[in-house]
């Protein structure tokens, strides 16, 4: 038995287990779970990221006064950046890991219900469905059977709603976040602070991923992004934008 088939049997029989409450959506609902479970797995990495950024931000006054003092010497200024914040403990990429890690799961997810079969035999999962539509189905197929007012349609719209609906929430946060530490982190990091100004728009994104990727990937995409604004929320709430940040 290979991995895939192997974890394909153990969401079969999650499935199984819900479906006295869920009933035909339980594969549905095993991947909305399976997703919380990873999110809350990666969950103090995410809390160690907002602790970093919130220090960034605590920093600035001595970053202003590495900017006044070597600001002729980029070279300078970069190493002096990070040494301080080496003596703070703090890494300009540390919210990074958390989107890092959850890339294998979401792999996992696209790769078995991508897959016609698993160890050489018929894939189990893509018979299950999350109302009309196919969790092994695309958008583009769910335009084929009914238009974007049929059945399968209807899935998608309400998904595409909710994602754009979390994006606008994300984009908003992640402005107010990045206004506090970006300065910081584009010192630290050559280029990092293009990268944070493109930042807030990959919330963006989703709405792409969740149109191309397979159904029960875009469940976890949907669910992730989700409890990312909710986390974000609780974990930057008391963040306000720094003026000396938002003054460069």
């Amino acid at each position: 038995m290979s991995f895939f088939s192997g974890f394909a049997d153990a969401v079969g029989q999650f499935a199984d287990a819900l479906a006295p409450v869920f009933h035909g959506a339980s594969v549905a609902a095993a991947i909305v779970l399976f997703t919380m479970a990873v999110r809350a797995a990666v969950h103090p990495l995410s809390r160690a990221a907002a602790r970093g950024q919130k220090a960034r931000t605590k920093l600035a006054p001595q970053l202003a006064e590495l900017r006044k003092k070597h600001g002729k010497n980029p070279e300078k200024l970069q190493r002096a950046t990070l040494e301080l914040h080496k003596k703070e403990g703090i890494s300009p990429l540390a919210g990074c890991l958390p989107s890092l890690l959850q890339l294998p799961a979401f792999f996992l997810m696209y790769h078995l219900f991508s897959s016609k079969e698993l160890g050489g035999e018929a894939n189990p999962l893509l018979g299950h469905s999350l109302g009309a539509a196919p969790l092994g189905g695309r958008f583009h197929d769910a335009l084929g059977d009914g238009g974007l007012f049929g059945g399968a349609g209807l899935v998608y719209l309400a998904l595409f709603a909710l994602v754009a609906a979390v994006a606008t929430f994300n984009y908003r946060r992640t402005k107010q976040q990045m206004a506090a530490s970006s300065t910081a982190a584009a010192e630290a990091a050559p280029g990092m602070g293009a990268m944070l100004k493109f930042m807030p728009l990959m919330s963006f994104l989703t709405l792409f991923t969740v149109a191309v990727v397979p159904l029960a990937a875009a469940l976890y995409v949907v669910t992730s992004t989700t409890w990312s604004a909710a986390e974000r929320y609780f974990l930057y709430r008391d963040v306000q934008p720094s003026p000396l940040a938002a003054a460069v």
